[in-house]
């Protein structure tokens, strides 16, 4: 049942909105009943006619869908991996199961980050996490309920554990990753996407500074996840010996670096020895333009080059709202930047408000439409929100809805004059 505090929400929900339709109330209530955090107790049970899908938030929490966005999650970053995978894969048919599910410690985040190029093709596999040893009910609950099939180039692995001894449930056939330091263990990741894609070496890469703040480190995690470039790490002084034997086995692959000036200029030097070296973004921003994370955000998804890359600068989009100070969230909801609507991931500085530079971006981005090309006709947007209201706060998501929405555009003389287009 609802606990006090959260019955409290929803008839506050019905003072302030009494035009709020009937089945976002049933979904708010129905996430409090089912609130599902690491300390929730659940029965694991395969997907069936009956099976839950997306746990949506932790009790007490209310989770809201709009018209252009959906929340997803709840207080913690297992929930959010956990709704994310649910989401994704269902598990009711199988078509909608995964060939394989990667199991990481939240405790290790180089780890988590690099896991996330697995979310991509050829595995397409969501992330799920450990807490150490233990594994937390929501994850063991949706492992479950998505029934893994097996990855054939796998040897037929329906677990993929990165970094972590966390037990699995029986009868989950398993294949393992050594914990490692973190240059190491992302060259671990790459040779299973190697492996997984049956030889064929990817032909980008993306290299981050291992002592970056992970706030800006986030946004490689979907951009891994839609290219299916590996993640990999080098410091200020060097190229660790295993990054340097992953690029020299790729055989000069484009090497598309995410803040540059904190990988510095002597590094950024060694890596043209393996090949053209390409800055995405400095890692850092002017004040003018808000947080650094922020505007490093926004920067990785207007960058394209040929075939690499978002290079959103037009309406038609999914995009993947995360708070930057929940850097696992950004693993955890990889899998919507590599299927469905395929959205780039974007950062808010705290719960409460939309920044300066994302609500410009969102502005660049806005959908419209004209006489000539009406609404029915035109493209839109939609956002994913990841986490309960304590990461995204329920204003904050109607002001991003707001911004989502598409909207009418005046023509220009030019273009009332112009026939339309069949």
């Amino acid at each position: 049942m609802p606990s006090p505090e959260g019955l409290a929400s929803v008839h506050a929900m019905l003072a302030t909105s009494p035009r709020l339709p009937l089945a976002a109330l049933v979904l708010a209530i129905g996430a409090m009943a089912a609130g599902c955090g690491k300390s929730a107790h659940v029965q694991p049970s395969l997907a069936g006619p009956g099976a839950r899908v997306a746990p949506v938030a932790a009790e007490g929490a209310v989770s809201v869908t709009t018209r252009n966005t959906t929340r997803l999650g709840g207080a913690d970053a297992a929930t959010d991996a956990a709704a994310v995978a649910r989401t994704v894969y269902p598990g009711f048919t199988s078509a909608t199961r995964p060939q394989a599910v990667v199991l990481v410690d939240e405790r290790d985040w180089p780890a988590a980050l690099a896991s996330a190029a697995l979310a991509g093709a050829p595995l397409g596999a969501p992330l799920l996490y450990a807490a150490g040893e233990d594994l937390p009910a929501v994850s063991a609950q949706t492992l479950q309920a998505m029934h893994p099939t097996g990855a054939s180039a796998l040897g037929g692995a329906q677990v993929i554990r990165v970094g972590t001894t966390a037990a699995v449930p029986p009868g989950y056939l398993v294949h393992a990753l050594a914990a490692a330091e973190p240059a190491a263990q992302a060259a671990e990741v790459a040779q299973l996407l190697l492996r997984a894609d049956g030889g064929t070496a990817p032909r980008a890469v993306i290299v981050l500074a291992a002592g970056a703040p992970r706030k800006v480190q986030m946004p490689a995690a979907g951009l891994a996840a839609e290219s299916g470039a590996p993640v990999l790490f080098v410091t200020t002084a060097h190229v660790p010996r295993a990054t340097a034997s992953v690029l020299a086995a790729l055989h000069r692959p484009s090497i598309y670096v995410i803040g540059s000036a904190l990988v510095g200029a002597h590094t950024l030097g060694r890596l043209t020895r393996f090949g053209p070296v390409t800055s995405l973004t400095s890692g850092v921003a002017p004040a003018h333009e808000g947080g650094p994370a922020v505007a490093n955000a926004i920067a990785v998804a207007r960058f394209s080059d040929g075939t690499f890359g978002w290079g959103v600068k037009e309406p038609g989009h999914g995009l993947v709202f995360m708070n930057e100070n929940r850097p696992l969230d950004a693993p955890a909801s990889a899998l919507l930047s590599a299927g469905g609507d395929y959205g780039p991931q974007l950062l808010l500085e705290d719960a409460g408000q939309v920044p300066a530079a994302v609500a410009a971006y969102l502005g660049d981005i806005q959908p419209a439409f004209t006489p000539a090309v009406p609404a029915v006709r035109a493209v839109y947007n939609h956002g994913w929100l990841i986490g309960d209201e304590r990461a995204i706060s329920a204003v904050t998501q109607a002001e991003i809805d707001s911004m989502l929405e598409i909207s009418p555009r005046k023509q220009s003389s030019e273009e009332q004059s112009s026939p339309p287009v069949e």
